[in-house]
């Protein structure tokens, strides 16, 4: 088959999402399918005439037999372009509804929400990458649940890490540093316990820089700065090496769509410090972690002191973990199931 992923450019930004994106193009092409990346410019997800131009033409430029698979952080742009998505049996890829995103307004927020609950039911298919997103689009979004199919994101065998083998607690948090991801809940929960020997790596690129700033300049507020590296976008090989010498696991995330940089945790056998925000609360194991609610900082640094300062407690969090981790799918059979869907789309 032929295959057209439209998404907001740069294809090659790190992130979960674009991960997913990147592997699924990947299996696709391995399987002989041909599979194209058309990038959309513009503001997304919230869309400005660019992105609403970029968007009508990228599906000007789409072959006849071309399948167009919308990734969702871009698809609030073809709202206008309803009907032309309908036509051509479009299908939808939704890592989580934009507008569950935090930092935006209310207005925005809503804004979003019209959009999405237009387009959602016009789509062929709406693939997303877990089951608790999938529940959510009819309940909230009005999509179409017998044209929902799921397609967890894989994880690659790895070996399991062997943390930073120095005294304290080397604490790594992965994720763009946008609002959802709860980053200055965790810097504000570690901000309780500076009476405990840790530091704080932070792997992630700039997405909002107004944020940004703002969570360097909270942790120099709270006392904290020379216990924080913010790392910005690492690669693949970067990051190997940042949870191969993690001892914990830390992720304070108000919602995953599925919450990949936890499951690559998993797999490398970290123990975990999270909030069970989104399918987080289906993908962590109950023993590999310490869990508390999402928003809850508070509730968080308690949970977070016995694991920073227990090294026996978080061994055994690790077993549970990497145990945990090998029961995930892998991403060798990823792209086959996202054909599937495919498949089911047309027919």
């Amino acid at each position: 088959m032929k295959v057209a992923l439209l998404v907001p450019g740069p294809f090659d930004a790190i992130s979960g999402g674009y991960g997913y994106d990147r592997r699924i193009v990947a299996g696709l092409r391995e399987a002989g399918h041909v599979a194209r990346v058309v990038e959309l410019a513009g503001r997304h997800p919230l869309p400005d005439g660019a992105a609403e131009d970029s968007a009508r033409t990228a599906l000007d430029s789409l072959g006849e037999d071309e399948v167009a698979v919308v990734d969702g952080l871009g698809l609030p742009a073809f709202a206008p372009l309803a009907d032309r998505l309908s036509a051509r049996r479009a299908i939808g890829l939704i890592h989580h509804p934009t507008a569950l995103e935090n930092g935006f307004s209310d207005d925005e927020r809503a804004a979003l929400k019209e959009r999405e609950r237009l387009l959602f039911p016009v789509m062929a298919r709406l693939v997303t990458t877990s089951q608790l997103t999938a529940e959510r689009l009819p309940l909230e979004f009005g999509a179409l649940a017998e044209r929902i199919g799921v397609v967890e994101p894989g994880t690659d065998p790895a070996p399991r890490a062997k943390g930073s083998g120095r005294a304290g607690c080397a604490i790594l948090a992965v994720g763009t540093l946008v609002p959802r991801k709860g980053h200055d809940l965790l810097l504000r929960a570690l901000g309780r316990l500076t009476d405990l020997d840790w530091h704080l790596t932070i792997a992630g690129g700039e997405r909002d820089p107004v944020h940004a700033a703002g969570l360097r300049a909270l942790a120099e507020e709270l006392g904290i700065a020379s216990r924080v590296t913010f790392a910005g976008e690492v690669d693949d090989t970067g990051l190997a090496a940042l949870y191969d010498g993690a001892d914990l696991f830390a992720s304070a995330s108000w919602w995953e769509g599925y919450g990949m940089a936890v499951a690559e945790a998993l797999a490398r056998g970290l123990p975990l410090a999270v909030t069970a925000g989104g399918a987080l609360t289906d993908l962590v194991p109950r023993d590999g972690a310490v869990i508390c609610e999402p928003g809850d900082w508070n509730a968080l640094s308690r949970a977070m002191r016995r694991p920073v300062f227990d090294r026996d407690l978080r061994a055994a969090l690790a077993d549970a973990a990497w145990e945990a981790g090998q029961r995930l799918p892998r991403w060798s059979d990823r792209a086959a199931a996202f054909a599937r869907e495919i498949e089911v789309a047309l027919s």
